[in-house]
């Protein structure tokens, strides 16, 4: 049994892998790819390799696949492409398949500036690009560098594309790839395969087939023809080594003779040639059964997806009336919330200065009660002083009348004094009298004495008879008895001067006392 060979196929968007027998055509592996991706125009498509040479090659179909140049590789290397170019893509491209991978591979394309695009129509194709991967432009979503990480254009041009992103609502993805390719089919190098040839003179061209015809172009500008050959006006192309003839209907015009560098250039050219001009033809007659079929299908698919569009729109509008009215209700929840926690701001904010200003209230009595304690302490204090006030002035009033009246007595007490001085002095004196007489009468005494022991020594004389009662004075007293008897009148004058003398004595204490307590008086 022969060993399968493992073939990796790269659409635009996915990479397939297959295990072939050595016997297996070209053919066979391309059905085999287009049915596992669900592709029913494959007059467009074809598998492109490299050669041992390094050139990029169509595989044939109807020879073996391990009969090609392909390089030698495991897996084997295949590329699945658009080979040829519809002359208008909204007429041609019927499936939503065939649109994705045109779309892919001519944004590629362009990217890769394998096709000039002039920068105003490579933004608006890049805005068609944004459309058909995001969707509706979304504000909310589709922030400022959103499309940094997509190869799109030079980042300088973003917000251009997101102006026109904006543009496109509501705009399908199918219907923004087809957009994109409408406009890209206008641009010069569209569809078109360029091959390096010269002709009889040596000069270096370009060749250029696509679906209208062949054109030649100067070496250093493909955009613009300097020959055109539409299919309708070529007779018959064909080839000789590396000639090739192109021979217009009008026979009378002159054939057309180029060179290509190799043998196997002019094949592909031929090949080209042939596959764009069937293509040609077939579209200037009737469309067959089974392209009818495929475009009623189509029609029915749009319109199906039109009515289920309109169906999506529709629950759209009435999801993004209900999400406004739910934002209306979350936004008026969130007001009355806010008014709620306003209110209740507010009134925490009244409670708090309610029970400040009850504070303060309390504060306030409680000062009022001190001030009312203290009026009353200062009242309490007031009358105090008042009282003292009138103590003091009674007291000064009363030492001012204690001083006068001290100064009474101290006046008084100085004529007492002087009065007691003088009766000192005259008692004092009459002391000294006394005691004078003291002195006399002594010797009156001693002379008593011895005149009575001269008396006594003699005898008696009888009585004398006795004398008138006549009432004494006090002078008559003393001298009455100094004249009856000197022993008598002698011995009272001596008791009666020590009781002079003691009289004198307390006289005299007596006044030192009330010396000592004017004094104390005065000092107080």
């Amino acid at each position: 049994m022969l060993k399968p060979i493992n073939v990796r196929v790269t659409t635009m968007d996915a990479e397939l892998e297959f295990a072939i027998q050595p016997n297996t055509t070209g053919k066979q592996l391309f059905d085999q790819v287009v049915k596992t991706i669900g592709l029913r125009e494959v007059w467009f498509f074809g598998l492109q390799y490299v050669d041992s040479k390094g050139y990029s090659t169509w595989l044939k179909l109807n020879k073996k696949v391990t009969q090609q140049d392909v390089k030698k590789e495991n897996p084997l290397q295949f590329k699945f492409r658009a080979k040829f170019f519809p002359e208008d893509v909204s007429e041609e491209l019927i499936q939503e398949i065939t649109q994705r991978l045109f779309f892919l591979q001519v944004k590629e394309a362009i990217l890769n500036d394998e096709i000039y695009c002039p920068p105003e129509t490579a933004v608006l194709l890049a805005s068609y690009a944004v459309q058909a991967k995001y969707g509706d432009y979304n504000k909310e979503v589709h922030k400022p560098g959103y499309l940094a990480n997509d190869r799109l254009l030079p980042q300088r041009w973003e917000e251009q594309i997101q102006n026109w992103h904006e543009e496109h609502r509501g705009m399908l993805r199918e219907d923004s790839m087809m957009e994109y390719l409408k406009i890209a089919q206008d641009l010069e190098m569209y569809g078109v395969n360029y091959f390096e040839i010269k002709n009889k003179r040596g000069t270096e061209l370009w060749l250029g087939v696509d679906a209208l015809g062949l054109n030649i172009y100067e070496h250093d500008d493909k955009l613009t023809p300097k020959i055109g050959f539409p299919w309708s006006e070529i007779r018959n192309i064909s080839f000789n080594d590396k000639k090739i003839v192109i021979k217009p209907i009008d026979k009378k015009a002159p054939d057309f003779v180029f060179y290509a560098p190799r043998l196997r250039i002019n094949k592909r050219i031929l090949a080209l040639c042939m596959g764009n001009h069937e293509l040609y033809m077939r579209r200037r007659k009737p469309d067959t059964i089974e392209v009818q079929q495929m475009k009623a299908q189509a029609r029915e698919e749009k319109h199906q997806k039109q009515l289920e569009r309109a169906q999506l729109e529709n629950e759209k509008k009435k999801r993004e009336i209900a999400e406004k009215e739910k934002e209306r209700i979350e936004r008026e929840k969130e007001e009355l919330m806010e008014r709620l926690r306003q209110i209740e701001e507010q009134t925490m904010k009244a409670q708090k200065e309610l029970e400040e200003q009850t504070r303060k209230a309390l504060e306030l009595e409680q000062e009022r009660q001190r001030a009312k304690e203290e009026a009353e302490r200062l009242d309490k204090e007031r009358r105090a002083a008042e009282e003292a006030k009138s103590a003091i002035a009674k007291q000064a009033a009363d030492q001012m009348k204690n001083q006068e009246q001290l100064a009474a007595e101290l006046a008084e007490f100085t004529a007492k004094i002087a009065l007691l001085e003088e009766a000192k002095k005259k008692k004092e004196e009459e002391a000294t009298e006394w005691q004078h007489k003291a002195f006399a009468a002594q010797e009156d005494l001693e002379k008593t004495k011895d005149e009575l022991k001269t008396v006594m020594s003699a005898p008696p004389p009888p009585p004398p008879p006795p004398p008138p009662v006549v009432p004494p004075t006090e002078n008559d007293a003393e001298a009455s008895a100094e004249l009856s008897s000197e022993g008598v009148m002698n011995h009272r004058s001596e008791e009666e001067q020590v009781t002079e003398t003691q009289k004198n004595e307390c006289v005299k204490k007596q006044l030192q006392w009330e010396e000592c307590d004017f004094r104390e008086d005065w000092a107080k």
